[in-house]
Parts: C-alpha cells; structure tokens; sequence
C-alpha cells in the first residue's frame, strides 16, 4: 500500500503529515511506502519530507508527451511510480495530521472487496473573525459543487466533502480514469468513478475535523470557475434532479437535510393583455 503526499511550498506543514504515517503505519506493515511528489517547491518542502522518512519525487514538466501541471499532474504521474495495489492521496497542507486518517480511508478497501473508492468526510471548520466556526467552511463545496451534485448527480449527493483530495483507491481504478487538472480534479474524478464502477463501490470514511488555508473571493472564484469547467464537461442529458441534501454533524456522525428546491417562473406582464384580449 502507497500513500502520495502531492506538495508545493508546504514546508510549515509536509513534516507534520509525513512523520507519523512512516513513524506509526510502516513499521506496523499497514503502509509500504509514503511518496511526497514535490511540484517544484521554492521552500525546503522536498528536504523536510525526506527527513520526515518520505520517497520524494520532483514532478517533471512533462511525462509520455503530457505536460504535468498542478494536484491533478502530480497525482497522475504518482500513481504510475507507486508500488502499492492500494493507494491513498493525502493533502500536505492540512490539520491535524494524524496516521489514523490514512487507516480510515484503508479501513473499507480492506474490509469489502467490493469496494473500490473511498472519499473522506469530515468537518471543516472557518475562523471569522478570530471565531471559530464549526461546519462553516468549504465555501466552494456549498456554494457550488453541492448544488450542482445534487442537480445532475444525485446519487453523489451522499458525499460530505464532495471537493475532499483526500481519499483511497485500487491502483487498477485509478489507472482507468483521467485526471483533470487544476481545481476541477476532486469533482470530476468522482464523476468518472461514478460512471465507470457505480454507487455501490464507493464509500466514504468519517475523519473528524479537518483544518485548511482559507482563500481570498478572488481566489474562490478562480476555484469554483474550474470545478464548474469539469462538471460542465460532465453535463448529463435530462431534467435535472429538485432534490437537495445538505449535512451538518451530528451525535452519530452526519445528518442529512433535505430540501425540495423548485425554480418557478412568472410569465412577462406584457403577456398577461394578451391573454385577456383573447
């Protein structure tokens, strides 16, 4: 089994994730090997993963005449230099880091043959103002990637943390779907899974709370431009599901709202003469 540790720039937090998948879950024989792809960081990224006890690859500029650009290069070229059949993907710039994150998302490949792809779940908590908000976060995620999941793939609509990079997978799925670059790689990656194994193989593992750098609008609206190009390209035929699910945390893990949403339209006033004069 590999973990791939996707980095750039991530001195102040790659150390802190690698040290305690190789400290914990090699020695215990869980986890083979944990791979840092370095995409050309300008910090000691690559150095402080290596100490940490991490394989580190350099991202080249281009592989089997593809250029490698972003998550989606790193994540792509990664997969093909793993040697585990079970792969995970965990973000470098996260918290907090803790062996038992990778175990979660291990746990359902392990235990149901018939699953293939797991996603985590977990609660991402927004700073306001010096408060800290539980469930607010993951603004793209709500403002966009639900709704638009919910529209055209309801039966994604299951997933929490539909834009999460953090998940586990069999090498022999991942070799037969593309990956998108850019910010588009969470959503349509679970698109594709989703067309090509079915519902019933995917699963998604509870991690708890997890804490991310929180962008500008501007970089927001780069974000959610991306997302929208991959699930445009995406775009099924068809009415468009009226159903809504949102989730908040609860006792048990998740709860589940769900919300009939239906757009009416008035007609233009000028038609109303019309229809009275006939």
């Amino acid at each position: 089994m590999s973990v791939v540790v996707p980095a750039r720039d991530e001195e102040a937090t790659v150390e802190g994730v690698v040290a305690p998948l190789v400290d914990e879950l090699i020695p215990a024989g869980l986890v083979d090997e944990v791979l840092v792809v370095d995409g050309g960081s300008r910090d000691r990224t690559a150095q402080l993963a290596a100490r940490a006890g991490a394989r580190v690859l350099h991202l080249p500029p281009a592989a089997h005449g593809h250029p490698l650009t972003g998550k989606g290069g790193a994540l792509w070229w990664a997969q093909q230099q793993a040697t585990g059949d079970l792969l995970v993907f965990l973000d470098a710039d996260v918290l907090p880091s803790r062996a038992a994150t990778a175990t979660a998302l291990l746990t359902p490949l392990l235990l149901d043959p018939t699953v293939q792809f797991v996603k985590a779940a977990f609660d991402r908590p927004l700073t306001v103002d010096g408060v800290l908000r539980h469930g607010s976060g993951g603004r793209v995620t709500e403002l966009l990637a639900r709704p638009l999941l919910n529209a055209w793939w309801p039966a994604l609509a299951g997933f929490v943390q539909p834009l999460s990079g953090e998940l586990a997978a069999r090498r022999d799925l991942l070799v037969r779907l593309p990956f998108a670059t850019g910010y588009g790689l969470e959503i349509a990656m679970l698109i594709d899974v989703l067309n090509l194994i079915g519902l019933d193989a995917m699963a998604q593992n509870d991690i708890g709370e997890r804490h991310h750098r929180h962008h500008s609008d501007a970089a927001l609206g780069q974000m959610s431009a991306q997302v929208l190009g991959a699930a445009l390209d995406r775009r099924p035929s068809g009415p468009h599901s009226e159903r809504f699910v949102q989730f908040s945390r609860s006792d048990d893990g998740f709860a589940t709202h769900t919300t009939e949403i239906r757009v009416a339209a008035l007609p233009p006033a000028s038609s109303l003469a019309q229809e009275r004069a006939s």
